[in-house]
């Protein structure tokens, strides 16, 4: 009886075990116990970052955001693309905390250049980061109290839907949508790329040919090389899969828009004959035309974002050697430029005119030079991460480093295989080679790192713009009832409030310190004198005779300070305040 009573707790014992085990278990899916650094451990809006979204996905990403943070995401519309889809915007910030309007603001965009399909990628994480890693981070969490973000994920809607579900190849389309009459026949785009096999990526076009100048790899048969000075090769290239649809005996010479959406921006902007895909006139493209009236409405956008692919850049202007930047706005962009180089590993620090090539109405020039925002250019993905040995070998890497990754890390998955097809004016050819998805784009299982690098590269950025402060606020007693007020400003970043193209231009209103009586209802003072200086003993002041309530600065230095002293009729108590367009507000009471 006794053995029983055992037998029957025991049994007992290992139902609660069980039970507890699967009460564990439960729980370890619902949130697990151990989590990885640099992501959220529990996201209101789960998303995964090794695939890319079309334009739906991503509409429907920011949508989320917005609707599962509605204290930190808000999404707008900017209006309608050339194809009716929306140009969404969403601004991430702590709105209970500020003006999100007065914080100092960054700017981010991606894919200009529509194929550049991993641009979009980026600024959706970034989205998608600041609004699930505040409760987990608290640089994040500072960073959404003390700015404003404005994300555009897509800046080329149209075309990159295009891109997804029309056949394409790696490169295309770089334009919009709007339809060109490239070959001046009086039509439009009636003769583009033809996906001969019907895969869904355009590649080459090759035929046998006894005086072909081609021959296979030895190691790489799909890859095709130039064949040694004497000896014979195997084939003739063609070009892209295509044929001849207007009857006029070219191919693909008129495809889809053929205008260059980052040669319309109303700075050095220069007409087709010099600058090649530049459109109509500045701002002629609708979708670019959206982008900068919102920029121009946010006066506090102090600094800029874009994203292209590839080659592994970060670039800064300016985009033609003669529009030089000024030393002192250059020496800033080094410092968050070299930084870059250590966040995004084998990326390289360049200018756009003297280092890669000259542009001409490029959005980064026209969004330093005419609205006075520090922008770079980050050109995604390089070569090293095919095998974190290689160098740049261009913008890709070299064919065979390329073919080496695709056999042994993408399993052959990057190629088309070369089949015959019939060609209406070239007999039987063989068409294959690169699929639309490879060579730009990063693979799946490099997206993410790519996404998270630029993106903590972009906070920091943010987090080195303009952010003025008043470090204190001193008042003396003089005889004759006067009284001395002296406040210092500050500024901790590596950004000035002002860039000099800025300050030489008179882009934004300067920064203004103004002296207010504390008292509610009050009277403003009666300011009689109002200097600025550079040191604290004020030997070399600078006098405003003007409105001298209202001191105003030209620019507060990056890492600078700025000495304020007024000389005023009565007592107080005082207040001091600082307002910067691009480096926020601040306000103290005397002591």
């Amino acid at each position: 009886m006794r053995f029983a009573k055992k037998i029957v707790v025991a049994a007992l014992l290992l139902c609660g075990v069980k039970g507890l085990a699967q009460e564990t278990a439960k729980q370890a899916v619902e949130k697990s116990p151990y989590k990885a650094l640099g992501a959220p451990a529990n996201p209101k809006v789960p998303a995964r970052w090794n695939i890319y979204h079309d334009y739906s996905e991503s509409a429907n990403l920011l949508a989320d955001l917005a609707k599962a943070h509605p204290q930190f995401a808000k999404v707008q519309n900017l209006g309608k693309s050339y194809g009716g889809r929306e140009m969404l915007v969403l601004t991430v910030t702590n709105f209970a905390k500020g003006d999100a309007a007065a914080k100092p603001a960054m700017w981010i965009d991606g894919a200009i250049h529509a194929n550049e399909i991993q641009a979009t990628e980026v600024v959706l994480y970034t989205a998608w980061y600041l609004c699930e890693m505040r409760q987990d981070s608290d640089v994040v969490k500072r960073l959404l109290d003390e700015r404003t973000f404005y994300l555009l994920p897509m800046m080329s809607p149209d075309s990159r839907d295009a891109h997804f579900y029309e056949a394409n190849t790696t490169h295309s389309p770089r334009t919009g949508q709007r339809p060109v009459d490239d070959d001046k026949d009086g039509l439009v785009d009636e003769d583009g790329t033809d996906d001969l096999d019907g895969d869904g990526s355009i590649t080459m076009m090759r035929v046998k040919d006894k005086n072909g100048r081609l021959k296979p790899h030895p190691d790489f048969p799909s890859l095709l090389i130039s064949a040694k000075p004497g000896e014979k090769g195997e084939y003739r290239l063609l070009g892209a899969e295509g044929k001849d649809n207007d009857g006029d005996g070219r191919v693909n010479e008129d495809g889809d828009g053929s205008y260059d959406p980052n040669r319309d921006w109303g700075w050095n902007w220069q007409p087709d004959y010099i600058q090649n895909g530049a459109h109509r006139y500045p701002f002629s493209i609708l979708e670019n035309r959206l982008v900068a009236d919102f920029i121009a409405a946010h006066p506090q956008i102090a600094g800029a974002q874009s994203y292209h692919n590839a080659g592994g850049m970060i670039l800064r202007g300016p985009g033609a050697k003669d529009d030089a930047f000024d030393g002192s706005d250059v020496a800033v962009y080094d410092v968050i430029g070299k930084r870059g180089e250590q966040i995004l590993p084998a990326y390289r620090y360049m200018n756009i005119a003297n280092d890669l090539y000259e542009v001409y109405g490029g959005e980064v020039d026209w969004l330093h030079q005419n609205r006075g925002a520090w922008t770079f250019t980050n050109e995604l993905f390089t070569p090293f991460n095919y095998f974190r040995t290689t160098g740049h070998e261009g913008f890709f890497g070299s064919s065979e480093v390329q073919e080496t990754f695709n056999k042994y890390l993408l399993l052959d998955e990057g190629l088309a295989p070369w089949k015959e097809v019939e060609h209406p004016q070239y007999g039987k050819v063989e068409v294959g080679g690169m699929k639309k998805n490879w060579m730009r784009q990063p693979p799946s299982f490099l997206l993410e790192e790519e996404c998270h690098r630029n993106m903590a590269f972009s906070l920091f950025h943010a987090d080195e713009l303009p952010l003025v402060k008043i470090q204190s606020v001193e008042t003396k007693s003089l005889p004759g009832g006067i009284t001395q007020v002296t406040a210092i400003i500050e500024n901790p970043k590596t950004c000035p409030t002002h860039s000099t193209a800025d300050v030489r231009r008179k882009l934004t209103p300067p920064d203004i310190v103004s002296l207010h009586l504390a008292e509610k209802d009050a009277k403003q003072p009666n300011v009689i004198l109002g200097l600025t200086a550079s040191e604290p003993f004020f030997r070399e002041p600078a006098e405003q005779k003007r409105e001298p309530a209202q001191m105003k600065l030209d620019t507060i230095p990056a890492h600078g300070i700025v000495y304020v002293r007024w000389l005023v009729s009565g007592r107080g108590p005082f207040e001091v305040r600082v307002e910067s367009v691009k480096g926020g507000r601040d306000l103290r009471k005397g002591e």
